[in-house]
């Protein structure tokens, strides 16, 4: 299956693609962090604490908190690392990129319900939203357009990937 892309359409994608990228770097350096800093229940909890008092947390995150947070912090002090760390893996390698970036943009919203603001989560946000806006752009050169190309090469006359389900990986 061969694809024409003029040059404006390659040089959006490369940009769409880095910026695709630079999330996931993002993310891993999040996730690498919480681990490094042996991240888990304490801190959970420390949150879910925290959002009770917190007149800038709404009330259905303090809800969330009370309830999921401070009932399984074991579990919350692993999943949140892994999740982080997870996050930046699959946008570096471009699989699954739009539900990668969904689930980016998710995540940080949780985060600031929970008070939770640092410097690069704006920046996180506005690279997941472009991720999110043009996902055939940010997987034009991703493993999935690899493994595209190689079955591709193997029976030409497969169409791997059809959309609308294309934009999804």
């Amino acid at each position: 299956m061969k694809t024409f892309f003029s040059r404006p359409t390659l040089i959006a994608a490369a940009l769409v693609g880095a910026v695709r990228v630079g999330l996931g770097v993002l993310w891993l350096h999040e996730g690498t962090l919480k681990y490094r800093a042996h991240f888990g229940a304490a801190d959970i909890l420390l949150v879910a604490n925290s959002a009770k008092s917190n007149s800038r947390v709404p009330g259905f995150f303090k809800s969330f908190a009370d309830f999921a947070l401070a009932g399984w912090p074991h579990f919350f002090g692993f999943a949140m690392p892994l999740l982080e760390t997870a996050l930046g893996v699959v946008l570096v390698l471009g699989v699954f990129s739009l539900p990668a970036s969904l689930m980016s943009a998710f995540t940080l919203l949780t985060y600031w319900s929970a008070d939770q603001l640092i410097t690069e989560y704006p920046v996180m946000a506005a690279l997941s939203m472009v991720v999110i806006a043009w996902p055939l752009l940010a997987s034009r050169f991703s493993a999935t357009a690899l493994a595209e190309q190689v079955v591709g090469r193997k029976r030409p006359d497969v169409v791997v990937f059809r959309e609308p389900y294309r934009r999804w990986l």
